[in-house]
């Protein structure tokens, strides 16, 4: 008995020191191996980078969308308009949630840089999903294990929330500025400046209030009133001032290429050609820009045009049957992307999110829409030739004498160089371009020539113009798919039907009749 004794109270000696050693069990998951915690400036290049993402690259799905160029090769692309589920982006909003939580984690206090990018963040990221799919989760979204089915918020509500970010967002950026307090780091698009940063702010601010002209009567968005505003205080809303201000993205040699270079060329420099909506407005308005950007289609100048000739390019309709574009193309009917430009190197050009020439012509919008009297930036018209200019130049093309390359053998390392002049008063004299005044005529040439400038950059902020505007008229056909009509929407993920089920049906009832339909309009449209 005794040694029974001594042997039970060994085992319960034991038993308890170990259960007074013994830590719960979420802290027994946790992986020391994993860090916890990371520095605002590390996550803040994840965002950063995430933007890039999110905005997609020159020559990819975007711009096809865009009716800036056309697949003629199905076996990677075809121009089809055939759009499934949205990307949304919650995963990098939390990440900008991080990023705020780290700044204040390490002693920052509540208005810091990072606090204040989380809100332009927080802004441009729920207003690239909501234009796509309509309402969304945002006031119980991102409260993690908290609420894991959040309610969807009006599309209205979102818009007034984004506007409200972007306020603050500027008026946190003033008081930082005025202190000299900038502890930003890791900026791969300003060099920790806030000052440019603040400048973006606001003409993003402008992007989001002239995206809402449908709705320029709503008294709780206030749009022609904000839009005034921002124009009439410039030291309170200070806005971009030329093109050194453009938010874009430059490539490398090395870890970050251009979409199109050498590596690239054998897959894509002959299955892709230019697309008849954007070449075809180019030509039409005898634009320099032309020889730039494309080269002239073979099959033309076999018939004895020049190079030189505006007539010698050719897009084909992104409704065409890609097989008969496919054909046509190895013909020589179609203009080809100029291979000099895209494709001798691996730097080719900056890719622009936004700029300053998208800038003069949203302030001409909203001049010729009656939202703003002329301002110390200009008149409409002015502004209009602004933006046109800043475009020429991101081409390199000014008055005199523009030395332009075409390829010599079809490949990308020889060509002939060729001298076109350049005259910005004749080619403004034209009656297409000359500025018919604060008219739907002078509308439709202001929104004509953001489309030309939204080339290849910017996302899919040409396809959204177009969509609010109509602004310029898309070529459809049996190759955009989609019964021949260009979708107004995007679906709603699937993850939503299986992890918030009830709230997305809501949703759906609300603003479609219940159908997740990518032709169905939006509140914003409507």
């Amino acid at each position: 008995m005794k040694l029974n004794h001594l042997y039970i109270s060994s085992f319960l000696l034991l038993v308890l020191t170990l259960s007074g050693c013994e830590k719960p069990f979420d802290e027994l998951e946790k992986d020391p191996n994993r860090p916890v915690n990371a520095p605002a400036s590390l996550v803040l290049k994840g965002v950063l980078a995430d933007v890039f993402d999110a905005t997609g690259s020159a020559w990819d799905d975007e711009q096809r969308w865009n009716q800036f160029y056309a697949s003629n090769y199905n076996y990677y692309a075809t121009n089809e308009y055939s759009w499934t589920a949205a990307p949304l982006r919650y995963t990098t909003l939390k990440n900008v949630v991080k990023m705020e939580q780290e700044a204040r984690r390490v002693g920052l206090p509540e208005v810091n840089a990072y606090a204040a990018l989380g809100k332009f963040f927080r802004a441009y990221f729920y207003e690239d999903m909501t234009r796509r799919v309509g309402d969304l989760p945002l006031t119980d979204a991102l409260k993690g294990l908290d609420n894991t089915a959040p309610k969807y918020d009006s599309q209205k509500a979102v818009y007034v929330q984004i506007l409200k970010w972007l306020d603050e967002a500027n008026a946190d950026m003033t008081a930082l500025i005025a202190k000299g307090d900038n502890a930003l780091a890791g900026d791969i698009y300003y060099g920790n400046d806030l000052r440019k940063w603040q400048k973006l702010v606001n003409s993003y601010k402008l992007r989001v209030l002239i995206s809402l002209s449908n709705k320029e009567t709503d008294t709780d968005l206030a749009i022609k009133t904000r839009f005034a505003e921002v124009l009439a205080n410039p030291a309170k809303f200070p806005l971009l001032t030329n093109e050194g201000d453009n938010w874009q993205y430059l490539f490398n040699s090395t870890t970050n290429k251009y979409s199109r270079s050498p590596d690239n060329f054998g897959q894509n420099a002959t299955r892709e050609n230019m697309a008849a909506t954007y070449l075809g407005l180019l030509t039409s308005l005898s634009d320099p820009r032309t020889f730039v950007v494309a080269e002239p289609a073979p099959a033309k100048l076999a018939a004895g045009l020049k190079p030189t000739d505006f007539g010698a390019f050719v897009g084909a309709s992104s409704g065409e049957d890609l097989a008969d574009m496919s054909a046509k193309a190895n013909k020589g009917e179609y203009s080809f992307q100029n291979r000099k430009r895209y494709y001798s190197t691996y730097t080719a050009e900056p890719y622009v999110l936004l700029g300053y020439a998208e800038q003069c012509f949203t302030i001409a919008e909203g001049i010729n829409r009656g939202w703003s009297a002329a301002t110390a930036l200009g008149t409409a018209e002015e502004l209009y030739k602004k933006g046109i200019l800043t475009s020429w130049a991101f081409y390199g093309l000014k008055d005199g004498n523009n030395d332009v390359f075409f390829s010599k053998d079809g490949g990308y390392k020889e060509f002939n160089s060729y001298s076109v002049p350049v005259n910005f008063a004749t080619y403004y004299a034209q009656p297409g371009v000359a500025y018919a005044g604060n008219t739907a005529a002078g509308l439709k040439q202001i929104l004509t020539q953001k489309y030309l400038a939204f080339a290849q950059g910017s996302g899919l902020e040409a396809w959204f113009n177009q969509r609010r505007t109509g602004v310029p008229a898309f070529l459809t056909g049996v190759g955009t798919g989609n019964s021949q009509r260009i979708p107004k929407r995007w679906q709603y993920p699937t993850s939503e039907r299986t992890t918030n089920g009830t709230n997305l049906k809501q949703a759906l009832d609300s603003q479609y009749s219940g159908n997740d339909d990518i032709n169905a309009a939006m509140w914003l449209l409507k």
